[in-house]
């Protein structure tokens, strides 16, 4: 993942993080009622969300300090199994972390009970980052992203 070696199993569906590559299987019919729920939380058009993404991770395996691919808009999704820890800290882009002395801190955390809903969206979505310290589990999480307005 951006050159850091993800210790998860993945498999998307619908539009992919890279769409130079070999095109991903429509959602299927079984994640459609998820998707149908979770676009019913958020007040979106289940339509909306073009990709579905299945992430397992066994446990010791972290999600590093990232943000979403930039083509993405919302990302909404399910954790199911194992509860977890998502770390979110204000996003600073590369070129301006050179000034930035010691190690930067989580400023939010969010505790993802097993088949709990989150979104991310506007600020937390585009001027934060998250990650989520290792696995104490295996866990899995279903995510559905839609594109960028």
């Amino acid at each position: 993942m951006r050159g850091v070696v993800a210790r998860r199993r993945v498999v998307f569906f619908g539009q992919s993080y890279d769409q130079g590559a070999a095109a991903s299987p429509p959602i299927p019919d079984f994640l459609l009622p998820l998707r149908a729920r979770l676009a019913e939380w958020v007040a979106a058009e289940p339509t909306a969300f073009v990709m579905a993404l299945t992430n397992e991770y066994r446990e010791g395996a972290p999600i590093g300090w990232h943000r979403d691919a930039p083509q993405y808009g919302m990302v909404a999704g399910v954790s199911l199994l194992s509860r977890c820890r998502m770390k979110l800290r204000p996003y600073v882009p590369p070129s301006r972390q050179t000034g930035i002395r010691g190690r930067r801190m989580a400023t939010h955390e969010v505790v993802l009970d097993p088949r709990s809903a989150y979104a991310m969206a506007g600020e937390a979505r585009t001027s934060y980052e998250h990650h989520i310290p290792p696995a104490a589990a295996l866990r899995y999480s279903i995510t559905f992203r839609t594109l960028r307005a």
